[in-house]
This record gives structure tokens, sequence and C-alpha cells, in this order.
């Protein structure tokens, strides 16, 4: 069903799309520079704190570069600065196309949360390396690092918010309606688990405001929906555009999409408890994280559909756009880790699968494969039309890089399957006399293998990124074209008015 088609049909005839003159570009140029930058930053340290797994003298005796201090750079490298500047570049990219209005507040708007945001990123950093932290899983930052993100955060609502306000075009395409809903509700995740008294005004130092029990479920109330709404909905966000945008295809149901929409701000907020299984958390509120876990599948698994589903009729797109193809397949990781995570929140599963690799499989499984590729590929259809280029430089080195970062990623969460498991079974093991049958250092011994493999797909999938810094930087500095692509680009249609109410000078 092309449920909207018929609305995005008419706003298309009503009027004419502004000249791409009209937005704001400039900085949208720089997010897209920086999410290069950060991801190939944040996949270094991946594979530098996964080397130091598998061999612990690359801990190098320094209080720097412990795997610790360096464990938080890389998870906040790649969700907050790689992830967070392809969600900011991208949204403001798509809300000022949809909404056939200029960005509120304009350059100066763009500038600021630009530099703003990369300010945080390097206090933040700083913090790490320094050992100046909350102690938090995905919240790390001290006091006044955080402080500085809400004022930067409160901006963009009021940057998004306000060019949605102003917007020409009647209707609010979906893609906006998951950005704003990323935006709302991740001020209200950071600020409610980062209420925190410092201990003096020139201390980095602060106390949170909750502690015991009641911290653990406020931080994984934060830390599950940090997943949810930061790496979910935001994302979904970015596919719902640019998967319609790519295959030249309206969504396949815009129903859907809206039923997608409810369904997974409601049910995702309530799933945090299931990471407290077995701990201090009252049962009741265990059990409740839960069945919403798995009640999960539902949307996740429609909007899994909708987007592939928006291929019909233009699959063989995927055999002449390999950035088309980084955007379906992130679609197929995106089912397979939310089809994991339910099964993983279920307790019998997870008194195996809690605190082993598994956790960090599943959770690589959708970075690496739905947040990374979903990246890749609106950033292969980003950066011509930013720098008005007439294509890619080389689209041979976009199949290079696809091909070479699914063997990673293939590498990586096999090798933390069968370690996880495997980990999880020695645990529990124990022999003929009730005692315990392998020893916490066996179990290390026997996962040393895994931890080579894993570094190995860390590798490849950062290889890959500088395949694509490469491409990218050729692409917006050279008018010339990979050897034949001329020949092969198809000769420019008119804009298909149905895609998604996203105007055509997108």
């Amino acid at each position: 069903m092309h449920i909207g088609g018929t609305a995005a049909l008419a706003a298309g005839r009503r009027t004419a799309p502004r000249a791409a003159e009209h937005y704001v570009e400039g900085p949208i140029r720089a997010f897209a520079i920086a999410t290069v930058f950060w991801g190939v930053v944040g996949f270094l340290m991946g594979v530098v704190i996964a080397s130091q797994l598998a061999w612990p003298l690359l801990n190098l005796d320094l209080e720097w570069t412990t795997f610790g201090r360096l464990r938080p750079v890389h998870t906040s490298a790649v969700i907050f600065a790689f992830g967070g500047n392809a969600l900011l570049g991208t949204s403001l990219y798509v809300v000022q196309r949809t909404c056939r209005a200029r960005l509120y507040g304009g350059e100066d708007m763009g500038w600021f949360l630009f530099w703003g945001y990369q300010f945080f990123i390097v206090m933040a950093a700083l913090g790490y390396v320094l050992g100046i932290t909350q102690s938090k899983e995905y919240a790390e930052p001290e006091w006044y690092a955080d402080l500085w993100l809400t004022v930067v955060w409160v901006a963009y609502l009021v940057a998004f918010g306000g060019t949605i306000l102003r917007r020409e075009e009647p209707h609010i395409y979906v893609a906006n309606w998951f950005y704003l809903a990323f935006i709302v509700t991740i001020a209200m995740l950071h600020i409610g688990n980062n209420l925190a008294l410092p201990v003096s005004l020139g201390h980095a130092k602060s106390y949170g405001a909750a502690s015991g029990v009641q911290d653990a479920m406020i931080q994984w109330w934060y830390g599950h929906n940090a997943v949810g709404f930061f790496l979910t909905a935001g994302f979904l966000g970015m596919m719902y555009y640019f998967i319609p945008k790519q295959a030249e295809r309206p969504i396949y149901s815009y129903r859907l999409s809206i039923v997608h929409f409810w369904t997974l701000i409601f049910l995702y907020i309530w799933a945090g408890p299931h990471h407290l299984h077995y701990t201090a958390l009252p049962d009741w509120a265990q059990t409740l994280g839960m069945v919403f876990s798995v009640m999960l599948w539902m949307p996740s698994w429609g909007g899994m559909i909708n987007g592939l589903m928006t291929l019909s009729g233009a699959w063989d797109k995927l055999r002449t756009d390999p950035g088309l193809r980084f955007s379906v397949v992130a679609v197929g990781f995106y089912g397979m880790s939310t089809f994991e995570g339910p099964v993983m929140s279920i307790r019998a599963v997870n008194a195996l699968s809690h605190y082993t690799d598994w956790t960090i499989g599943h959770v690589h499984s959708g970075a690496m494969g739905w947040v990374g590729f979903i990246t890749f590929g609106a950033l292969y259809y980003l950066v011509p039309k930013l720098w008005g280029k007439r294509g890619l430089w080389s689209r041979r080195l976009v199949e290079w890089h696809f091909w070479i970062a699914t063997l990673g990623i293939v590498l990586y969460i096999t090798a933390m399957w069968v370690s996880g498991i495997m980990q999880g079974l020695m645990w529990r093991a124990y022999d003929e006399l009730g005692f315990l049958q392998y020893s916490f250092v066996e179990t290390v011994a026997a996962m040393h293998p895994y931890y080579v493999i894993r570094a190995l797909g860390g590798v490849l999938y950062l290889t890959g990124a500088l395949l694509m810094a490469y491409n990218l930087w050729r692409t917006a500095t050279s008018e010339a074209l990979d050897e034949g692509e001329e020949e092969a680009r198809p000769a420019p249609a008119a804009p298909a008015p149905a895609i998604a109410a996203a105007p055509a000078a997108g």
C-alpha cells in the first residue's frame, strides 16, 4: 500500500520546491565531515581495546591507555560522536526539505549546534582519558559536560521544532516524527539520569541524586532507551527518508509507518529493567521489562518490513546503487537485532547470556550493522548532493567498503556469539561433586581465539570506513567520476513527487 503517496503527490503539485540555496547547508556539510572523522576515531578505538583484550600488554602500563579508560572513549565516539553527528546532520537536512522551510535560526543556529556538540565530545573524551567520569554506562561525562550538552540539546530542539512550526508543507512527514521523538526523549533521559550534586564548583566530581537499586533502575531506564531512542528512533527517521529517496519509491505503507511510530514509542520506554534480571530490583519490575521487550518484536519487525518492502519494484537498484545496498542490509540487521534483543530479555535466556560476550555480539550487530550501515548509506547519498557533484567519485570503492565491512561484522558477531555462549555454559558447569568445573581464568583462556577473531573483524570494519573517507573526500574535491560511471548512470528522471512528502530538492 502506498498510503501517503496521494498526499505527497498533491503536495508536490501545489508548489514547486524552492531552490537548494534556500536551505541551510554549510553546518550540515560540517556534520557530514565530523561523522566520517569521529567514525574512524571510534572504530580505531574499538580495534585498540579489542586488541587489548586479546593481548593485555597493549594496555602499555599507562593509566591513560588502559582498557577501562579507552573503552568509554570507544563507546561514546561511536554512539555520540559518529552516531550523534549523523543524526544532527541528517535531521537538519531532512526537516528543511520535508517541511520546505529554512532551518529555524538560520546559519547561526546551525553553526552553534555543530561547534557546541563538538565541544561536548572533546570535553567528554578528555574526561575519560583523565579518569574523570560518573562510571555510568553511556552516561560517563561528569556534571559540567552534562550541563553544556543540555544547553546544546535545547537549542537543537528549538531549531528542529521551530522549522516544523514554520513549515510550508501541511503534512509532517513520518521521518520528522521519529527525529522529534528522539530529540525530546533523549532530553528527558539525559536530565533524569544525570541529576547530581557537584562536590564543589571547582571540582569535577559529583554525586548522583539517586543511589542503590534506584540508581540502577534510573540508569537502565536511561541506558536502554539511549539504545531505543538515540540508536533506534533517530536512525529510523534516517531510514524513512533515505531509503525512499535512494530507491525512488514511496514508503510501502504510510499507515504502517505511523503504527510503527506510536507502538515503538510507547513500548520502548518500559524495557529497561530487563538489564537487571536476578538483581535487587523487585521481580514485578524485572517482569515488566521482559514483557515489554518481547512486545517490541511487533513494531520493530513492522518497521523492518516497511523499509524492505519500499523496494518493491526497485530491487534491481541494489545492483547499481551500492549506497542503497548499505541501507537495505542495515534494515536486515535492524530486524535481526530486534529479534535477538527480546529473546535475551527473557529471564531464562538472560541467566545464560548476561555478563557474557553474547551481549557484546548483540550490541555490535545493532551498532555495526544497523547504525553503521544506515549511516554509510545516508552519507553516500548526501555527500554528492551537499557538495553539488554529479555522483560519487568511485562506486567500486563503495563495493569494496560494503563487502569488507560485512565480512568484518560477520567475523565479529559470530565470534562473540560462540564466545559468549561458551562462557555462560562454562560458568554454569558443575562436576559430580557439585563444585564449579571451571575457574574464571580457564574461561578467559578459552575465549582468547575468539577475541583475536573479534579484533580482526574490527580491523576489517575500520578498513571499510577508511575507504569510505577517501572516497567521500575525493567526491567532495573532484569533479571526476569513476571510469565508465557516466555511461552506467541512468538519465536523470523527473523528481518522483510520491516519494514521501520529501521535496525533490532533497
